[in-house]
């Protein structure tokens, strides 16, 4: 990426008049910047592509609804949170980069980081995760790559943008602790440690100011603590307040919006905003422009990134369920491929991040290809219609043929319109005559596979202990079906793991209670216990914990040791063998789990991981820093993050439910030593590591013998209450110089 500082000489906008500086802060058009020639500012184009470029050549639009120029439309988010590999998001951002470049846009609107609150979110094929460490980790590998080939990205959507309901008038209430610990950090990686060219802001309010005129998101956090230096650019359409916007470190609205320039200089001449002011976003845009390049305008390799599409796709495949070593399918069978999506696949998500693919593998296809090769008979039945209309003629077509096969194959899923930017969903459930389908086929066929198209979880009940096999595809791009035909006949070994949890009712979520609000809120009730971090705590049942999916293979996690490389900081070595007949690939997951600190934590949390791959009898020794930040939490009395002392266990797991080894340390971590006041718990009092013991001697506690209820009690009341309502002479002067030692 081209690196070059502000191409402006200095004192460039002086001589601008404030009119024809103010102007490029909105877009040209809907992919466009202003030029300014006089400022030595060029044109900037933007376009979609968190999984595939969106360029419009032609009629431009946001949603779609135009068609876009021919782009790879590689595995979208969903699909690379389940690959659990950093590699694969660093080979699709370097992909995009290039193809970007070859069609002259400057800046790539993606990633997509955004935590995945609820299952029913619409977007959520976008998004990568529900945990903020691993989406925040494919981010950064993601953003590297792709601003390495020239172009920048837009990281979004900036910020607790979990819902597509209302999503551009809902106020996401959420405290700061919830923000700090779970939807901020996979931006703040992203920015501190890959240094995006741009970040979105979203358009949801945040405790009820919205994301684009939000001084404490996008001035104090984004560039003040995090340092972020680049452009801020509106979600599309957005902005209504375009002077707030600007002051709250808005710089680039986007599209353009009419007599935009005239509102700032009208802003200026009323004292609302300064020329600095303006002259500060400008300066940022045009050094944007000098930062970014598309230097190769050649033609892309249509063959190659294909080919690419199929190698990444391949990596996020989730094997979640495999009795009887159904899989994978052996020569010399009759197999039944089953369901409509087997020849019309589903591989992409709709809205904004629509991309109009160069080619598609035909699932149906590919498989009958590779079937050829191993003496393996196919045939086909649709089994029901995308259009949604029941058939029973199609089911019993279907059940017929799944009769005469040994392994019967049903692809179901999800249709793109009901999976789409703007619009959530209502349940999790598969179309009815899907399972009904299912159902059918398991009762006739001697073994059954399902295969899963789909852009968010879906419900497996009702059917899932009725088959054999279940491979979880979601929606894995243009290569897709390639990569089931070579995991169905083991070509690939499925080495994917879920990035979400798999619950048995929708009810059981975390977030269900709250989602999506009402009356122009939602409130983000459980806190930090979002998705297995709740279900782990806890002990509720799911079908399928965050991280789980089986392999072809067989591995063998021998220990972890871990060993404290500084003050609060950590190195785990996890020892695996594949200890199976075939190679493949293994996530180790490193997760850290305590008690320590005043505050509710999680059971665990997933604090590293490493995908290695192992041939047959190989071992491997994986090292896996923990920084500081591993072991802390957000302290909303100290605005800070803060590792409290005590006993921390590094486990590695199988999956975020199930501990495979352990090691614990002990940390020293901060020094807590808040001010009292008068109106502070006497338990505070109590605590303080400074002047703890003194309080207890006022107030006559040392050495003596207080029952625990009573305790309690005492602890619970304000020391003003305390002195008020105990009987106790306690010298004012003494408590006053016990607050001052604090303070100090």
């Amino acid at each position: 990426m081209n690196t070059e500082s502000n191409p402006m000489s200095d004192g460039a906008l002086a001589d601008v008049p404030l009119e024809a500086k103010a102007r490029p802060l909105s877009g040209r058009n809907f992919w466009e910047t202003e030029a300014v020639e006089a400022a030595q500012i060029r044109s900037l184009r933007l376009a979609d592509g968190p999984y595939g470029l969106r360029h419009q050549s032609g009629s431009h639009d946001h949603l779609a609804l135009f068609a876009s120029d021919p782009a790879t439309c590689f595995p979208p988010g969903v699909a690379i949170g389940s690959s659990w590999n950093p590699e694969a998001a660093a080979r699709l951002g370097t992909a995009l980069g290039i193809e970007a470049g070859a069609q002259g846009v400057d800046v790539v609107l993606g990633p997509g980081v955004n935590i995945k609150r609820s299952p029913l979110c619409g977007r959520n094929f976008e998004y990568y995760s529900e945990d903020p460490h691993l989406a925040g980790a494919l981010g950064v590998a993601y953003t590297r790559a792709l601003q390495a080939e020239g172009p920048g990205v837009s990281i979004k959507h900036f910020a607790a943008n979990n819902q597509e309901t209302n999503r551009q008038t809902i106020s996401s209430d959420v405290d700061e602790r919830t923000l700090r610990e779970i939807y901020l950090p996979a931006f703040e990686a992203v920015v501190t440690e890959a240094r995006p060219a741009t970040v979105m802001s979203s358009y949801n309010k945040i405790n009820g100011v919205y994301a684009w005129e939000n001084p404490w998101l996008l001035t104090q956090v984004l560039r003040e603590e995090w340092g972020f230096d680049g452009v801020v650019v509106s979600d599309w359409s957005s902005v209504s307040d375009r002077v707030s916007a600007l002051v709250a470190g808005l710089d680039l609205e986007m599209p353009g919006e009419k007599d935009r320039a005239a509102e700032l200089v009208a802003a200026v001449a009323d004292g609302r905003l300064s020329e600095a002011d303006i002259d500060r976003s400008v300066e940022r845009l045009a050094h944007l422009a000098g930062r970014v390049s598309t230097p190769d305008r050649h033609a892309v390799d249509a063959d190659a990134h294909h080919e690419l599409a199929r190698e990444l796709a391949r990596e996020c495949v989730v094997l979640l369920r495999n009795e009887h070593a159904v899989l994978p399918i052996p020569g010399g069978v009759h197999v039944a491929v089953i369901g409509a999506f087997a020849e019309n696949p589903r591989y992409q998500g709709g809205g904004s991040a629509h991309v109009n693919a160069t080619r598609v593998d035909i699932p149906l296809e590919e498989i009958t290809s590779l079937a050829a090769e191993l003496d393996v008979t196919v045939n086909y039945a649709p089994g029901f219609s995308l259009d949604g209309s029941p058939s029973d003629e199609l089911r019993s077509s279907a059940a017929a043929v799944a009769r005469r096969s040994d392994i019967a194959v049903v692809f179901a899923g999800l249709d793109e319109t009901g999976e789409s930017e703007g619009i959530d969903r209502e349940s999790l459930e598969l179309p009815a005559d899907q399972v009904a389908l299912i159902r059918e086929v398991a009762a006739t066929a001697h073994r059954t596979v399902v295969i899963l198209s789909n852009g968010g979880i879906v419900s497996l009940e009702g059917w899932h202990d009725e088959v054999d096999a279940i491979i979880e595809g979601f929606v894995l791009g243009q290569g897709g079906g390639r990569a089931l035909a070579e995991i169905l006949f083991g070509r690939v070994n499925p080495s994917g793991r879920l990035a979400e949890t798999i619950p048995l009712r929708l009810e059981d979520h975390p977030s269900w209670l709250n989602f999506p609000g009402e009356q122009g809120h939602v409130r983000y009730g459980e806190g930090v216990l979002v998705g297995y971090r709740y279900f782990a705590s806890s002990g509720a049942a799911v079908r399928y914990p965050f991280g789980h999916g089986l392999s072809y293979t067989t591995f063998r996690t021998d220990g972890v040791e871990v060993e404290l490389t500084g003050a609060d900081t950590a190195l785990a070595r996890v020892t695996v063998t594949n200890v199976g007949a075939h190679a493949g690939k293994h996530v180790v997951q490193v997760y850290v789990a305590t008690a320590a600190g005043k505050i509710r934590r999680p059971v665990r949390e997933l604090r590293g991981f490493a995908k290695v791959d192992l041939t047959p009898g190989e071992t491997r020794t994986v090292e896996i820093e923990l920084p500081r930040r591993a072991f802390a939490y957000w302290d909303t009395a100290a605005a800070a993050w803060v590792v409290a002392a005590g006993e921390y266990r590094v486990e590695v797991c199988a999956d975020a439910h199930t501990p495979l080894a352990q090691a614990v340390i002990e940390l020293e971590g901060d020094r807590i030593a808040a001010p009292l006041t008068m109106d502070s718990p006497v338990g505070e009092w109590f605590a303080h590591p400074d002047v703890g013991d003194q309080t207890r001697d006022a107030l006559g506690f040392t050495g003596v013998d207080v029952p625990a209820e009573q305790m309690a009690m005492v602890e619970s009341m304000t020391m003003r209450q305390f002195v008020r309502i105990s009987g106790l002479e306690v010298p004012q002067e003494t408590l006053q110089d016990l607050i001052a030692a604090t303070a100090s």
